[in-house]
């Protein structure tokens, strides 16, 4: 064990130093894709959704007249596809060279139902919007794809958190349609356990607020502090905050400024509809149905995805091209939060795009 260990760190501290530099990359084209009618799980309507979305790259037909190049990366809870053009994500993937060169890949990067500039319940409805859950989420994601994109494939689905979940279920719902799957920071399994006695908390920390009043609030309630306090500890990175807040003055400072800043660009309805999304997910029963090569990534400091729990090395072995990489604590990862740093795992997406061609 201790051989391997020093290996996995060995091959991060080459990767690290392998995407130290970042790259310049097309720019993103924005867009809107209308699907009409749409009916959630639920048995809710409504006449349109909005998704909003960005491309980065050509979509390009290969001999036979059919486009293979795309890949879909979907982003976290509460996240936007937007959060994936910073430097330290669009600037070590999509630049001429990189894994995800854009010059060779057509990318895809939308805000999901419920998130960012798509419709959501801070638009207006607030709770009467329609009680989405992931497979109502990943069902509009296939809408853009197909009837948005013209896509009838995709090379490539990959996502972080929320978006990684997405992945394990567009290997069943849509067999096939992706040659691969790259979930990062994720279980296959309905959330229970810690995973969903921390995220009750939050949802209760809203829900049991009198100022929330059912969602009819003028201002944003009271509770979504505690909401704000629950998240950041389920992200939070053991080794590093305490070198960057070794002090309860400091510390103290920081859970001040980060409420103070989360709550200024969060919407507590918003919020519920995050967390309650989740309530039908669970891929375990379906995971011999994913054809597709699958490569999970998570990473041992992870709160939301703890190492010690056994579930994916037993469920990985039941998707027939599946593999799991577990990345050890290192000054370099970020917790849950290293689902976003391909300076730590991109070597790893390297390989995994070889095994598709």
């Amino acid at each position: 064990m201790k051989r391997i260990l020093f290996s996995l760190a060995l091959a991060i501290l080459f990767t690290v130093d392998a995407f130290a530099q970042g790259a310049a990359y097309p720019a993103p084209v924005e867009g809107d894709f209308i699907a009409r009618d749409f009916a959630f799980t639920s048995g809710e309507r409504l006449p349109e959704v909005k998704i909003h979305y960005r491309t980065i790259g050509t979509p390009r037909k290969d001999g036979d007249g059919v486009v293979r190049n795309g890949v879909l990366i979907l982003h976290g809870t509460g996240g936007t596809g937007g959060g994936f053009l910073g430097a330290s994500y669009a600037g070590r993937l999509f630049g001429k060279g990189q894994p995800l060169d854009a010059e060779k890949y057509f990318i895809i990067l939308p805000d999901n139902v419920g998130h960012g500039q798509s419709s959501k319940p801070s638009d207006g409805l607030r709770m009467k919007f329609p009680k989405y859950r992931y497979t109502d989420m990943v069902k509009l994601q296939h809408e853009l794809v197909t009837k948005g994109l013209g896509l009838n494939n995709l090379k490539l689905v990959m996502g972080t958190s929320m978006g990684a979940m997405h992945a394990w279920n567009w290997g069943y719902m849509y067999p096939g349609f992706a040659a691969g799957l790259v979930p990062l920071a994720s279980n296959p399994v309905e959330i229970g356990g810690r995973n969903r006695v921390w995220r009750k908390f939050l949802i209760d920390a809203i829900e049991k607020d009198p100022t929330w009043k059912n969602g009819d609030y003028t201002e944003q309630p009271r509770g979504l502090a505690s909401a704000i306090g629950f998240l950041m500890m389920a992200t939070s990175v053991p080794l590093q905050w305490q070198k960057q807040f070794p002090t309860v003055a400091a510390a103290d400072k920081y859970v001040a400024d980060q409420v103070a800043a989360r709550s200024k660009n969060t919407d507590a309805n918003d919020m519920l509809y995050y967390y309650h999304a989740i309530e039908d997910y669970n891929p375990a029963p379906h995971l011999s149905k994913i054809t597709s090569h699958l490569l999970a990534i998570n990473s041992a400091d992870d709160f939301v995805n703890p190492p010690e729990l056994p579930m994916m090395q037993e469920l990985i072995k039941q998707v027939k091209h599946g593999r799991f990489i577990l990345i050890p604590i290192s000054d370099e990862t970020r917790g849950h939060g290293t689902h976003s740093l391909p300076a730590i795992w991109g070597g790893e997406l390297v390989k995994f795009l070889q095994e598709l061609h």
